[in-house]
């Protein structure tokens, strides 16, 4: 049976493009004598649809849809993933299902039975778990079909049911099919293939794995669909952050592909690593943060972006992202100048322009702010500069480039990172202003291992910006380290926290001074407030601010 992975980028709520997406997949494997087809989880539909899926006329689209690629299933067998509607009277209206299609006919439909509750994942919210459990045959193949689940053998969690596959193999499935919606982190690129082996040692059968890849809004889907044998060894391995199609041979009992990769070349990876690595599998950071601009521009129907270029590290990081996912013509840098500005960083920022080629523009702010202080000096009565001129100048910036956004159509793209973000070092409705974050899930330090990436064939990124010390360069020679710890100190301590969910007994415990991680835990939670204004944040880590990491703005916690 010659067995085809369609690995594809869909759009939530799409379906006219998602369905012409399929259906040309089909035709494709069809042209080439294949006999099965395999798509993603709700495919049809895209993943995560959330509330779409409380309307409807959603469900009815996404039906007729599958009707549709019916239609097209006459020689081949199609397996994808859709919305399914539940017909008993009690539970979720509906379930997270795959479809099997074949003679144009549904000839067999499988109904998701671990439903994710965390992070970013609320599929209780939606779907009912399946209450029963039956193997597929297609051709005489028993097929265990599961619906992202593979990653449920490692989860030890009583309020969950037992896997489907401790089911499912009691009916003598030859071959398990996953069908998943996976997404990227910096730390589960490494376990995922380790978790799909041990799948396969535990069952003692095969799995194919298809995954989507694509960029909704914060999540990012990497691909990396693979066939992995009985013995852990990998058959086949698709690429990341990209769309692909590739097809096996299952010839009695077993795939005839070359090994790509033997078994003992596979680890098992489980948990979130216990130190903080600063510079862990950058080039799929690097990957993932192209793909979340790309898609959030085009899926948008957006084509230009502004950015504004301080010639600091972050915003240097971010425009040179942005150049390359959207084309430098595509990026508009606009330097702000205040009087406390150094002239190298205009001069860097400028220089960093020219070297991407995006068209820049310089605004300096320093007539705007001393109109600001004249206005307000009745009312501050000649108190001392502090916070609120500093932040003023922020603000002042962030008006201007929302100006340009709306006069021109541009998208702002957000520099703060997650160190910055975490404990509140940045200004609302001034520097957090944007439309999508792009390094908000990302520490300072990796920020600077993403520049040095960038820099891996030959200077992009001045030198001078990474090396000098980071300034928001709001009053005369300031530096980040005046407010914050070293980033060096700084980030291990954010990533125990918030990564790891270390409270600050098991952070003091490792060696850190009990004063400043009751400084820093107490700055984390102090400033949810803002962070529960920011924009999207294209997700990297295991544990990003937004969506995925509900805190209680109010809370009494370390506070």
């Amino acid at each position: 049976m010659k067995i085809f992975l369609a690995q594809q980028n869909y759009h939530i709520g799409d379906f006219e493009a998602n369905t012409h997406k399929i259906l040309a997949a089909i035709e494709e494997a069809k042209r080439q004598n294949g006999d099965l087809i395999v798509f993603s989880e709700l495919a049809v539909c895209g993943y995560p649809p959330r509330d779409f899926l409380e309307f409807e006329d959603f469900i009815e689209e996404s039906m007729r849809s599958v009707h549709k690629i019916k239609e097209a299933a006459d020689t081949i067998g199609v397996l994808v993933g859709a919305p399914c509607r539940n017909p008993m009277k009690s539970g979720k209206n509906l379930f997270n299902s795959a479809y099997l299609l074949y003679e144009q006919e549904i000839i067999g439909i499988v109904h998701k039975t671990l439903l994710p509750n965390y992070d970013i994942f609320d599929e209780y919210r939606y779907f009912e778990p399946a209450f029963e459990w039956n193997v597929l045959t297609f051709k005489g193949i028993k097929l265990a079909v599961t619906i992202c689940e593979d990653i449920w053998d490692l989860v030890d969690d009583p309020m969950y049911r037992r896997h489907p596959m401790d089911e499912l193999i009691k009916h003598g499935p030859e071959l398990m099919i996953n069908l998943s919606a996976s997404p990227f982190d910096y730390i589960h690129a490494d376990g995922r293939k380790g978790t799909v082996k041990k799948n396969v040692q535990k069952y003692q059968i095969p799995m194919v794995y298809c995954n989507t890849i694509g960029s909704q809004t914060e999540i990012v889907f990497d691909g990396g669909s693979l066939v992995m044998n009985t013995n852990g060894d990998l058959v086949a391995e698709m690429p990341y952050f990209t769309e692909s199609m590739q097809y096996v041979n299952w010839v009695n009992g077993r795939f005839e592909e070359e090994i790509v990769r033997p078994a003992a070349n596979v680890p098992i990876v489980k948990l979130t690593p216990e130190n903080f690595e600063p510079d862990k599998n950058t080039g799929k950071i690097h990957e993932a943060l192209l793909l979340g601009i790309s898609d959030y521009f085009g899926k948008m129907n957006f084509t230009k972006a502004v950015v504004a270029s301080s010639g600091g590290i972050d915003s240097a990081v971010v425009l040179g992202l942005a150049c390359e996912a959207l084309g430098a013509a595509n990026v508009h840098a606009i330097l702000l100048p205040s009087q406390f500005s150094s002239d190298h960083s205009v001069s860097d920022a400028m220089h960093l322009s020219q070297t991407l080629g995006n068209p820049y523009d310089i605004l300096p702010i320093k007539d705007i702010f001393d109109a600001f202080e004249l206005a307000l000096k009745p009312v501050f009565n000649d108190r001392q500069f502090n916070v609120a001129e500093e932040n003023l100048q922020s603000r002042i910036r962030g008006a201007l480039v929302m100006a340009l956004s709306n006069k021109f159509g541009y998208i702002l793209l957000n520099t703060s990172n997650k160190s910055e973000l975490a404990t509140g070092y940045g200004t609302l409705y001034g520097d957090m202003a944007g439309g999508l974050g792009v390094i908000g899930d990302l520490y300072k330090q990796q920020v600077y291992a993403l520049a040095r990436y960038i820099n891996r064939g030959g200077e992009i990124i001045p030198v001078n910006i990474i090396d000098k010390a980071p300034s928001a360069e709001l009053r005369p020679n300031q530096k980040d380290s005046d407010s914050l710890p070293d980033y060096g100190i700084l980030d291990p301590i954010l990533y125990q926290y918030i990564e790891r969910r270390q409270g600050p007994k098991e952070i003091v415990a490792m060696g850190y001074d009990p004063a400043l991680v009751a400084r820093i835990l107490k700055m984390v939670n102090a400033n949810e407030y803002k962070r529960n204004q920011f924009c999207p944040i294209i997700r990297v880590s295991p544990k990003a601010f937004g969506i995925g990491r509900r805190v209680p703005i109010v809370g009494k916690y370390l506070s």
